[in-house]
């Protein structure tokens, strides 16, 4: 009776998972058909829309998962989501689709970007040597990933850095009032997802006894990076080098700024040792060795899929 029950427990709780991130998935990708679609309306160019629309858009379930994480009382879960979907976005997401194709972007294009990034990264460093996240830090956060979103769109709207024929065009235009309900129906399921997932996450946690810190860092931090592998594969398939690493550069910048900073504004949460050890510095290495591989080469190379791919597989053992 009690093997019966506790193996009916684990079922439900990996049942819960299950949905959770089908519910993630399936809200991200209707928040990102929307956003882009609104956006292409705007007149954006593909960069700009990796950048901002779609890198916002991919990294709400980090949101939403992260919020709840955090209001339920399980930090860990939430700065291992954020960290580990940083690592995945470059080792594991950008990785695949170097390995699949060449993808073309010069480091000039994107210098700001990543330069926010690894100052995001090292800030997040020194907080952890004090062990919490200050709710200064979290405004700091949001004010500066605001400031340049504000920044990014008005540089676009004004045809700055533009290239002729450069706009992404809808090939299937909807009608504004069904953009928006997709954007909403988005919302509501990773809202849902969000909170189904963590029940699921900490129960499985509890069963293996595993730290929560490292099912953040793993399967919550995968989950929630299932929009991002979407959206990157399916700008791939049009060759939009630029939408996809675009993608990958802004979600890192949204995960830092928005998911810890609105986190840690609404409420500031301790950091483990264990992240300053391991995890921060390995999420840092990540982003700098992006800064030589675009410069030098104008974008990755199917070598460099290898080496992101093999490094995030050693990363993970070392979890293990």
């Amino acid at each position: 009776m009690h093997a019966s029950f506790y193996f009916s427990s684990a079922t439900m709780a990996f049942l819960a998972v299950a949905g959770g991130l089908a519910m993630l998935v399936g809200g991200g990708e209707a928040l990102v058909a929307g956003a882009t679609r609104l956006a292409r309306r705007l007149g954006m160019t593909p960069l700009a829309i990796g950048l901002t629309v779609v890198a916002f858009g991919t990294s709400v379930p980090e949101l939403s998962v992260s919020l709840n994480a955090a209001l339920q009382g399980h930090p860990d879960i939430m700065i291992g989501n954020v960290v580990g979907s940083n690592i995945a976005n470059i080792g594991l997401i950008l990785g695949c689709c170097a390995l699949l194709a060449p993808l073309h972007l010069t480091m000039r294009e994107v210098w700001f970007e990543l330069l926010l990034v690894v100052a995001g990264s090292v800030f997040l460093m020194f907080c952890s040597g004090y062990g919490i996240f200050p709710r200064s830090i979290g405004i700091l956060f949001i004010l500066t990933l605001v400031s340049y979103t504000v920044f990014a769109c008005r540089n676009t709207m004004n045809g700055n850095n533009r290239a002729p024929g450069e706009i992404e065009t809808d090939p299937s235009p909807l009608p504004l009032i069904l953009v928006l309900l997709l954007i909403a129906g988005g919302l509501a399921l990773l809202s849902q997802g969000s909170s189904l997932f963590i029940r699921g996450a900490v129960d499985i946690a509890r069963h293996f006894r595993v730290s929560e810190l490292v099912i953040g860092l793993t399967l919550a931090a995968v989950g929630t990076s299932l929009p991002e592998l979407a959206s990157s594969l399916a700008a791939l398939r049009h060759r939009q080098s630029g939408l996809l690493i675009g993608n990958v550069i802004g979600s890192n910048m949204f995960n830092l700024f928005m998911v810890l900073g609105l986190t840690g504004a609404i409420r500031p949460f301790a950091l483990s040792p264990e992240l300053l050890h391991r995890d921060l510095p390995v999420m840092l290495a990540f982003t700098l060795i992006l800064i030589p591989v675009l410069h030098r080469n104008g974008g990755t190379r199917r070598r460099h899929g290898v080496l992101f791919l093999g490094a995030y597989a050693a990363y993970c053992i070392s979890l293990v």
